[in-house]
This record gives C-alpha cells, structure tokens and sequence, in this order.
C-alpha cells in the first residue's frame, strides 16, 4: 500500500482545523483514511469552552480506530458513534445544542480485499480512480446548491440552514447526522486508488478553475501533494494581489488537506 498525506494551516499564526490519518487493519488486509474540515464560526460564542481543532482531533482520533477496529460495522453507524463518543467528551461542560458547536465536514473510505466503502458529509470531496484511470468525485453537493445570497449571513446559515431539513449537514453533536451522509461500496477491483481532499485543497479545481477532477490528480502524482497545496497558495496570493475577490471565498487561504492512498 502507498500513501501520501499533506495538511497545512491557512494561516499559521491559528491552528489547522482539518484532521487527515491513514489506519491499517490488525489484519493487515484492509484500512481506512479519514480526512476532517473543521467548520471555523463566526466571531462570537459556540456555547463550547473547547477549539474546532480540539472537536476535529477527537472526532478523528475516534473515526481512526473505529473505522478499522469495527470493520463491519458500516461507515455511517462508525460515524454515528464517533459523533457520540465526542459529545460525551464534553456534554458535561459545553452547550452541544448551540448551532455554532464545534464541528466539522467528513470524508471516509475503507477498504478490505473484496469491497471499498466511502462517506461524504458536506463540502469535502472524495476521489475514485479506476483501474483504467477515470476519475469520479464523491460529493455532498447539498450546500453547493444553496442560494449564494442566503449563505452570506451567519444568522440564516446558523439558524435555518445548518443541520436542517433543506440546508446542509455537518458532523457536531447529534449522531443522527450520520444518516444523512452520502455514502456507496464498490468492488475492491473496481479502485485502483483514492484521494481525500478538504475544500481548501478542492479550490484548484472548484475556485480557480485550473483543471477538471483527473488534471488536479495529475498533478498530485507527478509532483506530489504538497506542490498541489502551493499551487492552490500561489493563486490565492495572486488573487488578492490583483484586488479579485472570489464568490463564497471566506478566507484569503484556507486549511488544506490531501491524502492519497494505493491500497
């Protein structure tokens, strides 16, 4: 198996809110990734005395041992019980219930000899390339669909928007969520790798506009990850020296994350 894993901080004076890990089987016959984005809110109370990176850290720490150590127990219930366990981590001193409590968008694939699993929830993006080399992304398209105007204001996200029938789902305190996730099983034969990638990654493709799905892998597999994440920099830095502001681009750089696995 080979794998590649590269996440790097928007700004480095903050911590990285993304979460990425690689985790093998006891068996050593199969694995999983999991690739977090942690949701930064708005300025103002979460109702939670914990840091998204604190959420995004346990919330994965749990993903990690439970999509390997219960290999067959589906991706959505393994997501479930991670959400849970990480509320029960701080129920006793936070306001889970709070709108702005720590959470995060999801991406996990699991693998074994027969089968490969795979979850989405929200804007990460999951990558599947087949043996002959096509690329097909795995999206939670629900917040992309959104009216661009209604996303403009935290209240309207917060309060009608998020976690709501209609709106978007993210991975916070209620495990119900989990349910809601985009998920799929293919046939081991049928992949021949996968990529991960948090939105501050996806921006080559779905904010700049450099190259479909299969050009942003190419360039993953002839100059590595990292120089995918500088690329994305690059434009970024470019865009605010020309005076451009992207539609929906909160941040001049976000955290971007990249793991790329050859079972």
């Amino acid at each position: 198996m080979r794998t590649e894993l590269v996440s790097e901080a928007g700004d480095r004076a903050r911590p990285n809110e993304d979460f990425a890990s690689v985790g093998l089987s006891a068996s050593g016959q199969g694995g999983s990734l999991v690739v977090l984005d942690g949701v930064t809110p708005p300025k103002g109370d979460t109702g939670c005395l914990h840091s998204v990176s604190w959420f995004t850290a346990r919330l994965g720490g749990a993903l990690t041992e439970l999509t390997v150590s219960l290999m067959d127990v589906p991706l959505a219930e393994a997501l479930a019980l991670a959400i849970a366990r990480t509320a029960e981590a701080h129920a006793a001193t936070c306001d889970l219930s709070h709108p702005r409590t720590p959470q995060a968008t999801v991406v996990l694939a699991r693998w074994s000899p027969e089968l490969v699993e795979y979850l989405v929830l929200c804007d990460a993006t999951l990558l599947l390339v087949s043996p002959d080399g096509a690329v097909v992304p795995v999206q939670d398209d629900r917040l992309a669909r959104l009216p661009r105007e209604l996303l403009r204001s935290a209240e309207v996200v917060d309060g009608t928007l998020r976690n709501k029938e209609g709106g978007f789902f993210t991975a916070a305190a209620d495990p119900s969520v989990a349910a809601r996730a985009v998920t799929g099983t293919l046939p081991r034969a049928e992949v021949r790798s996968l990529a991960a990638l948090s939105d501050g990654a996806t921006r080559w493709t779905e904010l700049f506009r450099e190259g479909d799905w299969a050009d942003l892998l190419a360039v993953v597999r002839a100059e590595g990850a990292r120089s995918l994440v500088e690329r994305v920099r690059a434009l970024e830095r470019a865009d605010d020296a020309a005076g451009r502001a992207f539609l929906g681009r909160a941040k001049t750089h976000d955290d971007a994350t990249v793991v790329c696995v050859e079972p």
